[in-house]
C-alpha cells in the first residue's frame, strides 16, 4: 500500500452536520475514518463499509477522552493522519453577561479539547510525515458580528491562534495546521441562530471539500486560514 493510500483521519463530532460530511467526503477520497462521538453509533452512510470507518466514545469535556481515542485508533489503523476538531459549542452572551462557568465551558470545549487531541496525536502525526490538523474555528473568529456572539466569539480567536500555535510547533516534522473559518453553515446550531434559510448558508458538503482539499495539499502549500462565508461582510 503507498503512503497515499490507507491514510487516518479523526473526526470529532463526526456523527452529524459538518462532521459527518467531512467523513463522508474523506471516504470518497480513500481515507479511513474514526469518528468521535458522545454515543458512538455506526451512521447509515457508513454501514456498508465498517472495515473504514471506526466509532469511538468521544466527551470533549473529558480531560483523557482524547488519549483514550488516540489509542483506539492506532490500535484499530496503526496510523493517524489528520486530526480534524469539529466539535464545538455556542453560548450566546454577552461577554459581560456570561457566567464564569458557561466561559469556562466555552473554552473547554473549543479550545482546550482541541488542543488536548491534536496533542495526543502529535507522535503520530509527526511519523505520518504530512500529517495535518485542521481546526473548526468560525467567522466569529476573526470578527465580533454583535455582542450576544462575543463570548462566543473570544473562543474563536482563541481557536485561530491555537491553529497558528500548532503550525508552528509541527512545521519541522511535516504537520500542517488550518483554521477553517466558516459563517453560516446549515446546521443545527446555526439555525438556532438567525432567520436566515438554510438553502441561503454554506452547506456542510461544501466545508467538507474544502476540508478535503486543504488536507491534501502537500508540505509546500500550507494554508494557516480559510475562510468561507454565505453571505457579504465588510470585512473578516
Amino acid at each position: 500500500m503507498g503512503l497515499m493510500e490507507g491514510r487516518v483521519a479523526l473526526i470529532s463530532g463526526g456523527g452529524r452536520g459538518i462532521g459527518a460530511a467531512i467523513a463522508q467526503a474523506l471516504l470518497g477520497a480513500g481515507w479511513n475514518v474514526s469518528l468521535g462521538m458522545r454515543t458512538p453509533q455506526m451512521p447509515d452512510w457508513a454501514s456498508d463499509m465498517p472495515d473504514r470507518v471506526q466509532t469511538v466514545p468521544y466527551d470533549a469535556a473529558d480531560p483523557d477522552a482524547a488519549t483514550r481515542w488516540q489509542g483506539a485508533a492506532m490500535a484499530r489503523f496503526g496510523r493517524i493522519d489528520a486530526v480534524i476538531a469539529n466539535a464545538g459549542v455556542m453560548v450566546p452572551q454577552t461577554v459581560v453577561d456570561i457566567t464564569d462557568a458557561d466561559m469556562a465551558h466555552l473554552l473547554e470545549i473549543n479550545v482546550h479539547a482541541p488542543r488536548r487531541l491534536a496533542a495526543a496525536c502529535w507522535e503520530a502525526l509527526a511519523a505520518s510525515g504530512r500529517g495535518r490538523v485542521v481546526l473548526m474555528g468560525s467567522l466569529s473568529g476573526k470578527r465580533v458580528k454583535s455582542a450576544r456572539a462575543g463570548s462566543y466569539a473570544v473562543s474563536k480567536f482563541a481557536v485561530v491562534g491555537l491553529a497558528h500555535a500548532l503550525r508552528h510547533a509541527g512545521y519541522d516534522q511535516g504537520i500542517r495546521a488550518v483554521a477553517v473559518c466558516p459563517g453560516y453553515v446549515a446546521t443545527d446550531m446555526a439555525a438556532g441562530l438567525t432567520d436566515r434559510p438554510a438553502a441561503a448558508m454554506t452547506q456542510p458538503g461544501d466545508i467538507a471539500r474544502a476540508v478535503a482539499l486543504l488536507i491534501d495539499l502537500p508540505n509546500e502549500a500550507s494554508v494557516a486560514e480559510f475562510c468561507i462565508n454565505c453571505q457579504l461582510e465588510e470585512s473578516f
